[in-house]
């Protein structure tokens, strides 16, 4: 779980699949809604950021999948993928606290 960077991300939907594949987690603000998209455990999954576990971490709103292809185009929202809602999302870097940039 990391930080939300202020500035947003600028990037099409191809730079978006680099930028996912080599840092492994994004933010993504969608109609006032936000959601963490990571690779953890082994694991892609979405994570909604307004509920919080009982370890105060973000909850799983999607099925965890093995690859970055499967969480890409899984629906999890009103039945569409990031893939759908790519369109009308921004992005910002997950900042990891203690790790350098």
């Amino acid at each position: 779980m990391g930080l939300k960077a202020e500035e947003a991300l600028d990037f099409d939907f191809e730079g978006f699949l680099g930028y996912l594949r080599s840092k492994t987690r994004v933010f993504m603000d969608v109609d006032g809604d936000q959601y963490y998209i990571t690779h953890t455990d082994g694991y892609w999954r979405v994570q909604d950021c307004s509920k919080l576990n009982d370890k105060g971490r973000f909850t799983d709103c999607s099925e965890l999948v093995a690859t970055m292809p499967e969480i890409i185009e899984l629906p999890w929202r009103d039945g569409k993928s990031i893939h759908d809602l790519f369109p009308g999302a921004t992005f910002y870097e997950s900042i990891q606290e203690g790790w350098e940039k």
